[in-house]
């Protein structure tokens, strides 16, 4: 039988396994939730990248495949694509990195296609039995591919579906429980999203935007046949945006994401394993979805600690160059991360180059100096906005 012993594959496990025993306690009290494929909610394009994490009510993009769904019933150009890479935990592990290709076509002036594939790479695992013989590299990943359409509701308003399938392959990993080994294998699921977008001008030379997107609404995943089912990360996106014009080369885009997992908060017990405060996580899906906006042991308070801030801003000059900053912002009694974001963009004719960085200390942040890359590109024409 082959285990997993090492450093890098406890990292693994910490940072993207859900977690089997129970949730941890932070430090004021209050629950950390946990769930499966954790790698479906990390941003994958390096605009938002840029802006703090925020994406859900910008203007369209390619990327809106992940942001928000809804948005690509508003692009205007017939097809587009883009594929961004980011190293991921590069000051703990050297090889994981994120992968992500998306694709758009307008089919008509209402209805737009979208597809996406995410792959995450987690690196070359070193493989030894009981006795710490060699047995090899073993390279763990997971993919996700997305299928969207979008459909236009008069000039302001736009609906989007989703449909996505999961794959998280760890299928050679082995863990023992209760004494006995456990053979995981890899796990599979389908989920589904909604969105919409709404988009109004005023003035002379503003633009309002809202946004919403509920994501990874679907079956639970499992890692061996007889063990536990985790849920996905169902997660609600809240956004608006406003952009200003300043004159006919200038405009700016000052945006704010709000974001929250909708999975149950996991209760407090005593030594018998009995409720002492909180809600039973041992639900279903729909269930857990209602339950997570009243779940928390901490009260209302706890629940307001689960949602996390985005505000970004961007500035367009000439329609070539675009200067980026945000600050992503989570409770840190929850586990979340909070760190400044920082980026630029520049276009020549259909190619679109953006590069993002995240600035945290590499004292108290994994996330410490990540970066991202993304080129883009359009094709086809345009089509006219009725």
């Amino acid at each position: 039988m082959k285990y997993l012993y090492t450093k890098r594959f406890a990292i693994y496990v910490s940072l993207m396994l859900p977690v089997v025993a129970s949730a941890q306690t932070g430090t004021d009290g209050s629950i950390n939730r946990s769930t499966a494929v954790p790698f479906l909610n990390i941003t994958p394009d390096s605009r938002s990248g840029a802006m703090g994490e925020a994406g859900v009510a910008l203007s369209p993009d390619v990327n809106a495949n992940y942001w928000n769904p809804a948005k690509l019933a508003f692009m205007e150009t017939s097809n587009d694509i883009a594929l961004s890479y980011s190293p991921w935990l590069r000051h703990l592990v050297p090889d994981i990195n994120l992968a992500y290709l998306s694709f758009a076509h307008k089919i008509d002036d209402r209805n737009t296609f979208g597809a996406s594939l995410r792959y995450f790479n987690l690196g070359s695992i070193q493989l030894i039995d009981r006795d710490q013989n060699d047995q090899g590299t073993y390279k763990p990943s997971e993919f996700s591919l997305d299928a969207s359409f979008a459909r236009k509701f008069g000039n302001n308003f736009s609906l989007g579906l989703t449909m996505r399938y999961i794959n998280s392959n760890f299928d050679n990993a082995a863990f023992v429980s209760g004494g006995n080994t456990v053979q995981n294998k890899a796990g599979n699921a389908i989920s589904a999203g909604v969105s919409l977008y709404y988009k109004k001008d005023y003035g002379d030379s503003s633009t309002f935007a809202f946004g919403a997107n509920i994501s990874n609404i679907g079956s639970k995943i499992a890692y061996s046949d007889a063990g536990a089912k985790y849920f996905l990360p169902a997660n609600l996106k809240l956004g608006v945006a406003n952009t200003w014009r300043l004159d006919d080369a200038s405009k700016i885009t000052a945006t704010l994401d709000f974001n929250k997992l909708l999975v149950p908060t996991p209760p407090l017990r005593d030594s018998d394993g009995n409720i002492t405060s909180g809600k039973d996580d041992d639900v279903s899906v729909p269930a857990g979805i209602f339950q997570s906006f009243g779940d928390a042991p901490g009260g209302f308070s706890e629940e307001l600690k689960e949602i996390s801030l985005s505000p970004g801003l961007e500035y367009w000059y000439n329609n070539l160059i675009a200067l980026r900053a945000g600050y992503f912002y989570g409770n840190p009694s929850k586990g979340t991360q909070r760190y400044a974001t920082f980026g630029v963009g520049l276009k020549y004719q259909a190619f679109t180059f953006d590069f993002a960085y995240l600035a945290a200390s590499q004292q108290s942040s994994p996330l410490a100096n990540t970066l991202r890359f993304t080129l883009s590109a359009s094709f086809g024409g345009t089509r006219s906005l009725k």
